[in-house]
């Protein structure tokens, strides 16, 4: 750009020599980083776009990587379900022209049917017995294949995959073989399915980036363009050539590489190769491609290749990135001249600025201050909350010891009364032992300390269970078996229930895992076994029965009584707190019950009137509580 000319003020001297030549280096130097500018931002311009390329060459190749696996898994599954098939069993047994008839009518449904190329079978000596294209000239059926190696590695291995070019129809193709085994699993025959890919390939051909899959020697087996069929990735060794050759797997391709340089490498995430001849659709010999891979499957060993044009999007991107250069440097040569301008204007609003950025500065700061204040009052707030649900939690904890506490009091007479027993029994069996030992009678010594032994396990095992219940429980949920915390429950009732002469339940036939806490789930169980036993207190005798229900995903226990059963206005006040009718109760049993539940996902609540309960329940109260299964499931395989 030219700078403007301006007159020269009347006597004011002219630039000198020395200014000229500075001026001429400043315009050298503006123009070099001008050059400089638009070669870096060609540059970037261009990687950007071949990265942008590779990334949506990335996407198409696993695209079409995927569509090919998923055509390729349909077509496995149809051996191995013929293999399985018992009139085509029948048929290998005992090969009839009836059986082979219905054999070749059936493949040529199944044929049509999933689009193979042809199905047909094979006897235990590799000659085709029936095939699906048994109408045609050029027929499968008749034919010896025990040369090829689909049909040796079935044999062998029971399944085989085998690219080649056919022997009889000159196309090639993928065969998939599946040996077809009697009962004994002596060799029948083999069940062999090819797939071509014509379909494919015409689809391929609609794109505007050639397609092409390689083996695991870098052979090219289909593609958009038939004319590379069984070209190479680069020069193969001359003895795999001639192995290849001798096999009649390609025919006698003569395995050229393909036009490109450099060569193409098997394993490419994105590189930039040249063709040597035109390639269809438009792109021109020496045009710049991107060429990236995707593994296919890893049987067979096969790889796609995408080869994405780039001149038209790389060319499209640098003249857009030397443009925005363009269009920058000419915005930075008037926003320059703005500046001069402005420059002035700038520094006399720079004092009123001053002023407004003080008064500004003042506001902020006081807006500071309260926010602090406010900040520091909220914390405070948020402290004392936390503060109060922690007590809270801390005197809901205590609460629920306070009541386990008042029913291990309740139980304790009971329980004292039921270690006495075994007390008395101990001293009686030791006085024996010891006049026995004296006597010499080590036999029915041994006995007597056998029983002693017994009976102070059964000791062991009250104390403990009132030990354990008694300590406090954590917050942790974890899976609990229902059948032991329902033991340890009937346990600690048993002294009251022999007591009252109530016959209580046996546990479950089956157990269950519930996510639960086990000592928060024994003062549930205890508190709703010692109600029942409240309610048939002035009975001569009464049982206590236990149902279970289940569904997907939580376990409903019925605990019943033979009580007088519940009033409408009991009924109404169940879960009130410190309202009950017993003279000792504090009317908290049954709400930290229910919150104790509640804490496990749970519920805890009364048998609604008319509501249809478990066979073999008694006819008084009955509470339902309901427990979240674990996800370990039931723990017992018996019948609920």
């Amino acid at each position: 750009m030219t700078p403007p000319r301006f007159s020269q003020p009347a006597g004011r001297p002219r630039p000198g020599a020395g200014a000229w030549l500075a001026r001429l280096a400043l315009a050298a130097l503006l123009l070099s980083a001008a050059g400089v500018a638009l070669r870096l931002a060609t540059e970037w311009a261009r990687a950007g776009a071949v990265k942008e390329i590779a990334a949506q060459a990335r996407s198409a190749g696993q695209l079409n990587a995927a569509l090919l696996r998923n055509n390729l898994d349909k077509f496995r599954t149809l051996p191995f379900v013929l293999a399985r098939d018992e009139a085509l069993r029948a048929t290998l047994r005992n090969p009839q022209p009836a059986q082979i008839l219905t054999l070749d009518e059936k493949l040529d449904a199944l044929s049509r049917g999933v689009s193979a190329s042809a199905i047909y079978v094979l006897d235990h000596t590799g000659y085709a017995i029936a095939a699906s294209n048994w109408r045609e000239p050029a027929t499968f059926a008749g034919v010896d294949y025990q040369f090829r190696p689909y049909f040796k590695n079935a044999a062998t291995h029971g399944y085989a995959e085998h690219f080649a070019l056919g022997t009889v129809s000159h196309e090639a193709g993928l065969y998939l073989a599946r040996r077809v085994d009697d009962a004994r699993g002596a060799m029948l025959g083999v069940v062999v399915l090819k797939v071509d890919f014509r379909a494919l390939e015409a689809d391929w051909r609609q794109s505007s980036a050639p397609i092409f899959v390689t083996d695991e020697h870098g052979i090219v087996l289909l593609g958009s363009n038939p004319a590379w069929r069984f070209s190479v990735l680069e020069p193969l060794p001359p003895d795999l050539a001639r192995g290849l050759r001798a096999s009649l797997q390609f025919g006698d391709a003569p395995f050229l590489a393909l036009p490109f340089s450099p060569l193409l490498r098997p394993e490419s995430a994105a590189q930039l190769v040249n063709t040597h001849a035109p390639l269809p659709p438009h792109i021109s010999v020496g045009a710049p491609l991107l060429h990236t891979t995707v593994p296919i499957t890893e049987s067979p060993d096969w790889t796609l290749h995408l080869l994405t044009p780039v001149e038209s999007a790389v060319n499209r991107a640098t003249a857009n990135a030397q443009l925005g250069v363009l269009l920058a440097l000419a915005v930075l040569g008037t926003a320059s001249g703005i500046a001069v301008y402005r420059r002035h204007l700038h520094r006399t609003r720079a004092s009123e600025q001053a002023a407004i950025q003080r008064q500004l500065t003042a506001q902020v700061e006081e807006r500071t201050a309260q926010l602090r204040e406010t900040n520091e009052r909220l914390v405070a707030e948020m402290d004392e909350r936390q503060r109060a649900t922690a007590q809270l939690h801390t005197m809901q904890d205590e609460l629920v010891q306070a009541s386990k506490l008042a029913l291990l009091g309740q139980i304790s007479a009971g329980v004292a009364h039921e270690i006495n027993q075994p007390v008395a029994a101990i001293r009686a069996y030791a006085d024996n032992a010891r006049e026995f030992l004296a006597r010499r009678d080590m036999a029915t010594a041994s006995e007597n300390l056998e029983a002693i032994a017994s009976l102070t396990e059964r000791i062991g095992n009250i104390t403990g269970e009132l030990r354990a219940f008694s300590r406090k429980a954590g917050d942790s949920l974890e899976p609990t078996s229902l059948n032991q915390t329902l033991e340890g429950a009937l346990l600690l009732v048993g002294p009251r229930a022999r007591r009252q002469n109530v016959a209580l339940p046996r546990p479950l036939e089956r157990d269950f895992l519930v996510q639960a806490h086990p000592l928060r789930l024994e003062q549930v169980l205890v508190n709703l076994l010692q109600n029942a036993l409240e309610a048939m207190e002035n009975r001569p005798s009464g049982r206590i029965g236990l149902a279970v229900r289940e569904d997907q995903n939580a376990v409903r226990l019925y605990v019943g009584d033979d009580g007088p059963g519940l009033t409408a206005e009991a009924r109404g006040r169940l879960f009130i707190p410190f309202l009950t009718t017993k003279p000792e109760g504090l009317g908290l049993g049954l709400v930290i019950s229910r919150d104790i539940a509640a804490e496990f996902s749970g519920e805890l609540r009364a048998a609604e009137p008319g509501e249809p309960l478990p066979a073999g329940l008694p006819g008084g109260a009955v509470f339902v509580l309901t427990l979240r299964k674990a996800q370990s499931g039931a723990a017992g395989s018996n019948g609920a």
